[in-house]
């Protein structure tokens, strides 16, 4: 795969694909033209459903809750496969009507006439049939579906309030599941009713709904399973929202030949660190170099030399002119001129790591990009001296990426935090188009954005990466992938994905508190190790596939 921009539609796995709820109803409604028809789909999804927890559960005690729409449609006809298995199963109703006028799939009459139990909330207000049936193993939660976005009340937040005391009361483990997604989260926004059971397993049809991967929605997913219903993938042609999933890194990760050597790989120039700041020099370096990039130049002033080519001996420095800041010395305004007149034959420039925040760094950063750039992450300071100018945008390299945390977007957009967090996907997306730029949001599920209109949502979030010097390493890593010649977006979604698998990984050895920016180093190259030699997993079959 070359990474490249144009190519990305045909390199994604069709159930890669994220979908608002509008979007998924559309695509079932032109799927049931096309003759795949509504209740085939139905069946297809309840048989999936039960296919994925007898395989997690065996023949465990089941208690399917069905609501009143489609979702509950979903949990009979799983209930009826769960029956078929031998399983123990029974189905307990609320508001869903049975008669034959609505029952006309009669999902409903093909239960009763198995013999499989049923019950229904309104004649059991008390819940004492309920808390019996509780003594389940496992919950399947069909009650509400995608389609929910009012708070819960009334019956249904008592039931589920009985559902939540089973669980904290049992002696056992009472188990999860829902079916498309938790009742109570609000697949387009990631709103989560407090009254939302927490699943261990989720079952979802054909795509990911948005709000499986907002936060706090996303709390209350638990394992992601994408169920294939045998929906044509052209009908999802158009959707330009995916998960950036181990596959896809591996499928963008640079090639490493044995017959080639350094000039291979490419040079990447880092523009960083200032007297106070001296360790962000170092692990941006340090991680464009474990990334595998060619040749690593440090352009930084002499007394940030000093540290960092004490720990890393690897680089080449080029010395810069200094000047006095409040916190000690940092690069000079002139200093632009030297780092351009050294850049020809560099594939990419990393710039703002450590720079601090100062009239005479915003102005080395206004000359140089002034002047003609190659590939370029900027990051950190890079991005605060971008955001007191305010015809920045016009000012970047035409092969940008930005990899702001929320609070740096705020001054690029002349917004607040709050306002920023309030809606991630959206800004991200509408920022990388009138920024032309491939844009990085950080955070629990990064995203990053490029301007046609593409948006990658990395499903990572650990404490293990909350710590200073983090964004440096990944400014790093991206800097390290584009001077071994991915494109931008590929190189941001690349770079993320390796990021976070790091931070994965030191996490589950070191643990979650504690975890230095530094501990991540040593972590990238195994990392990458591991995507280049593992067999690549299959893509969704019969059951799906974890997103």
């Amino acid at each position: 795969m070359s990474g490249l921009e144009e190519d990305l539609p045909m390199n994604f796995a069709p159930a890669n694909r994220i979908v608002t709820v509008a979007a998924m109803q559309a695509i079932e409604r032109s799927a049931d033209a096309a003759g795949h028809f509504f209740a085939t789909m139905m069946e297809i999804a309840g048989r999936r459903v039960a296919e994925a927890i007898l395989a997690r559960f065996g023949r465990a005690s089941y208690l399917v809750l069905a609501g009143p729409g489609n979702n509950g449609g979903d949990g009979l006809v799983c209930a009826r496969y769960l029956h078929a298995a031998g399983a123990a199963v029974r189905v307990y109703l609320w508001q869903r009507a049975t008669d034959a006028a609505h029952d006309y799939e009669q999902h409903y009459a093909k239960l009763t006439a198995l013999g499989v139990p049923t019950a229904r909330a309104d004649d059991d207000p008390e819940f004492v049939t309920l808390r019996r049936w509780l003594e389940a193993g496992v919950v399947v939660d069909a009650l509400l579906g995608t389609g929910a976005n009012r708070p819960i009340h009334g019956q249904l937040a008592a039931l589920l309030t009985e559902v939540e005391q089973a669980q904290a009361d049992s002696d056992a483990r009472l188990h999860v599941v829902a079916v498309d997604c938790a009742s109570g989260m609000n697949c387009d926004d990631g709103a989560l009713d407090p009254h939302t059971l927490l699943p261990e397993l989720t079952v979802t049809f054909a795509y990911a709904k948005c709000g499986h991967y907002m936060f706090p929605a996303a709390s209350a997913v638990g394992e992601l399973m994408v169920a294939d219903i045998d929906i044509d993938p052209a009908l999802a042609a158009e959707v330009r929202t995916f998960v950036l999933d181990e596959a896809q890194v591996r499928a963008w990760l640079p090639a490493r030949p044995a017959n080639s050597h350094k000039g291979a790989f490419g040079k990447v120039m880092l523009a960083v660190g200032s007297e106070a700041y001296p360790g962000a020099s170092y692990l941006a370096s340090a991680a464009a170099a474990r990334t595998g990039a060619g040749l690593v130049t440090v352009a930084t002033i002499r007394s940030v030399w000093q540290l960092v080519a004490a720990k890393l001996p690897e680089p080449t420095y080029l010395f810069l002119p200094e000047a006095s800041g409040p916190n000690g010395a940092v690069i000079a305004g002139e200093a632009a001129a030297v780092v351009a007149n050294a850049l020809p034959g560099y594939r990419a420039l990393v710039l703002g790591c450590g720079l601090g925040n100062t009239p005479t760094t915003q102005a080395f950063v206004a000359e140089l990009l002034a002047q003609p750039l190659p590939a370029t992450v900027i990051d950190a300071d890079g991005l605060n001296a971008l955001a007191t100018h305010a015809d920045w945008p016009q000012r970047l390299p035409p092969r940008t990426v930005l990899t702001p945390h929320p609070a740096e977007m705020a001054r690029l957009c002349g917004l607040s935090v709050e306002q920023v967090l309030a809606d991630r996907w959206m800004l991200a997306r509408k920022m990388a188009a009138a920024w032309r730029c491939t844009l990085l949001l950080k955070g629990p599920y990064t995203l990053i954005a490029e301007p046609s209109g593409w948006l990658a949502v990395l499903p990572v979030a650990t404490p293990a990466l909350a710590s200073a010097g983090s964004g440096d390493v990944l400014a790093g890593v991206i800097g390290g992938l584009l001077a071994q010649g991915l494109a931008p977006f590929a190189a941001a979604c690349v770079g993320a994905g390796l990021h976070g698998m790091a931070g994965l990984a030191c996490g589950a050895t070191i643990g979650v508190a504690g975890v230095l920016a530094s501990d991540l180093l040593p972590t990238l190259p195994s990392v990458q190790h591991r995507l280049r030699t593992a067999s690549p997993p299959a893509r969704p079959g019969s059951t799906g596939e974890e997103a």
